[in-house]
């Protein structure tokens, strides 16, 4: 067997018991409440040891909240891809296409995964967290678009801020909607966000 198909046989076999990991975290979490699952409890389910949990994900919170990790190419990233000649609202919508589909594709996993967080107040400071730094990482994205200044300009964070608000919101709001594609929703936010949020 070649090197280059060994280290994918790992590199696959990896991604499963992550996967896995995540899975049960998940499960169990929808089951019993994020507070009252341990490591413990997620490695029993996924047949797996204390330790291999830990070269996966450094916490339960991490396991729930970045199960694909934490390099897996965002908005800020997606949003770069996009032709230069759009207009920003547009090249936001095509970014945001990719990241729908994943959601899309997976629906009654992730509407799972965002009914813990709503039950989980606890989870709180780390949605913060990550959600800041999605912001950081999208305001930089549209300053180069824009020419502006991350730092010195309002704009790109002020959109960033937005953005991220809007995507929160719909998400939020799809999760309690199964018949609703996630799509519809979140254009349904970005639209009244063009329009200058009118009263309805």
């Amino acid at each position: 067997m070649s090197s280059v198909t060994t280290t994918g046989l790992r590199e696959r076999k990896k991604a499963d018991t992550r996967a896995a990991l995540a899975a049960a975290v998940l499960r169990l979490s929808s089951e019993r409440g994020f507070d009252h699952v341990t490591v413990e409890d997620v490695t029993r389910a996924a047949d797996v040891s204390y330790r291999t949990f830990f070269n996966h994900f450094a916490s339960k919170e991490e396991a729930l909240l970045q199960p694909e990790g934490a390099g897996r190419p965002g908005l800020a990233e997606r949003l770069a891809e996009q032709d230069p000649a759009l207009h920003l609202l547009d090249a936001v919508r095509a970014a945001l296409r990719t990241e729908l589909e994943r959601f899309e594709a997976d629906a009654g996993t992730w509407r799972a995964r965002f009914a813990v967080f709503a039950a989980t107040p606890a989870l709180l400071p780390r949605l913060v967290e990550l959600s800041a730094s999605d912001e950081r990482s999208i305001a930089g994205a549209v300053a180069a678009r824009t020419g502006t200044d991350v730092d010195a300009d309002l704009y790109p964070a002020l959109v960033a801020a937005v953005l991220t608000a809007a995507t929160r919101v719909a998400v939020m709001r799809w999760h309690r909607m199964p018949d609703t594609p996630l799509a519809a929703v979140v254009d349904e936010a970005l639209d009244a966000l063009a329009a200058g949020l009118p009263t309805p």
